[in-house]
């Protein structure tokens, strides 16, 4: 990667760390159930962080990670943030290794699907170490609370901001300053 590449990617994830830390914060459409809670277009920037690089991507969940923290957000909130490393770095890698996943309909939703399950299971792992913990609510049960609100609840919201994130990549995608930083993903 030459200098020129290395200060546009560090552009894009300063970026998409902005938004990612101002979607949460502002957004207009947020669902808050008594155990978990889902603001739409909020993995968006993430999801276009993955297109660019494995780098781009750890950068954007590890800042947005931040901005949670430094937002005063719940302990256990920051700490599911935190786990988005984990489906950004695997994602960003698969399409590192598969350019054209994503120019495939079935293939990205399936792509979609997979990071969802991750994300969903990292997200389970931290919230039922809450449950357990005593540090949560268990009126409504284990079962209910963690593996149906927070584990299916975070598949269907990460393929929902997936979708959002795939038709903003694509309308990027036309831009050559943008199209210079995905170079190795075709869409």
């Amino acid at each position: 990667m030459n200098r020129k590449q290395s200060l546009q990617s560090l552009c894009a994830a300063a970026l998409l760390i902005a938004v990612g830390i101002v979607i949460p914060m502002f957004s207009p459409v947020k669902i808050v159930l008594p155990t978990a809670s889902y603001t739409l277009a909020s993995h968006v920037a993430i999801f276009i962080a993955m297109v660019i690089s494995p780098g781009v991507a750890a950068a954007v969940a590890i800042g947005t990670t931040a901005g949670f923290l430094l937002g005063g957000f719940p302990i256990m909130v920051v700490l599911r943030a935190a786990t988005h490393l984990v489906f950004a770095l695997l994602g960003a890698f698969y399409i590192q290794k598969t350019p054209d996943l994503l120019a495939s309909p079935v293939r990205a939703r399936a792509f979609s699907l997979v990071i969802g399950i991750i994300h969903g299971f990292c997200e389970v792992v931290v919230v039922t170490l809450f449950f357990f913990g005593g540090n949560m609510d268990a009126t409504y049960g284990f079962a209910y609370s963690v593996l149906l609100l927070v584990g299916a609840g975070s598949i269907i919201h990460s393929m929902v901001d997936f979708e959002i994130a795939l038709v903003v990549v694509k309308a990027l995608q036309k831009q050559k300053s943008f199209s210079a930083l995905v170079s190795s993903a075709s869409l």
